[in-house]
């Protein structure tokens, strides 16, 4: 059946078309049939396939990290435990609340045995409370040459306990030099006083929670 033949024919008589044009157009109504049912009818399930493949892949994802963690599980622990060691020497190194008077008798001594004058030697009237420790600020003022001031500063620094030197200010008068400092010491907090922080820091959320 040529072109001519296709344009000669009469919509309104399909019953007496040859059989090969009958076969095209019930192919082409099949085939549209066939096109709305998948718009309507497959359609949700397509997006639904959409969603089930980027949910596959976001579970490979984390199923390759999952992966990865455990076969370094042991390095995780190793790493672990050597924080946990190297911050029990640390935690070892505050001072618990009847050791404080015994530092700062140590810090003064430091600054006295090597033969520096202390103008000013004031612990904060109250401790500065964290999660698990308390920090006590020492404001100090002490007169010296370089070299007492130098030797007191590496005395304070290898004292057995945690001592920090803070807002260092150095002044020269005519070869006698004088420091003003803040010396801050530490110690850890016993079971009641954590409890008690704890407490506070709790309440403090509830409240922010409420405004």
């Amino acid at each position: 059946m040529t072109l001519d033949d296709l344009r000669r024919l009469n919509f309104r008589e399909v019953g007496k078309w040859p059989l090969a044009p009958k076969v095209i157009v019930l192919a082409l109504v099949v085939m549209f049939i066939v096109a709305l049912g998948a718009f309507f009818d497959w359609k949700d399930q397509w997006d639904v396939l959409q969603v089930d493949q980027q949910e596959e892949v976001r579970l490979k994802t984390q199923f390759t990290e999952k992966k990865a963690k455990a076969i370094n599980y042991d390095l995780y622990v190793q790493q672990l435990a050597e924080v946990e060691q190297s911050f029990g020497a640390l935690v070892k190194q505050l001072p618990n609340r009847s050791e404080i008077d015994a530092l700062l008798t140590d810090i003064n001594q430091a600054g006295l045995g090597r033969g520096l004058q202390f103008d000013l030697f004031r612990p904060a009237p109250q401790e500065r409370m964290a999660d698990f420790y308390a920090e006590l600020p020492i404001n100090i003022k002490i007169t010296g040459n370089y070299h007492d001031i130098g030797a007191f500063a590496s005395d304070v620094a290898a004292l057995p306990r945690i001592v920090t030197l803070n807002d260092v200010a150095i002044t020269n008068d005519k070869g006698t030099l004088t420091m003003d400092a803040v010396a801050k010491t530490f110690r850890y907090l016993d079971e009641e006083e954590i409890a008690k922080q704890r407490a506070l820091q709790k309440a403090a959320k509830d409240k922010a929670k409420k405004r």
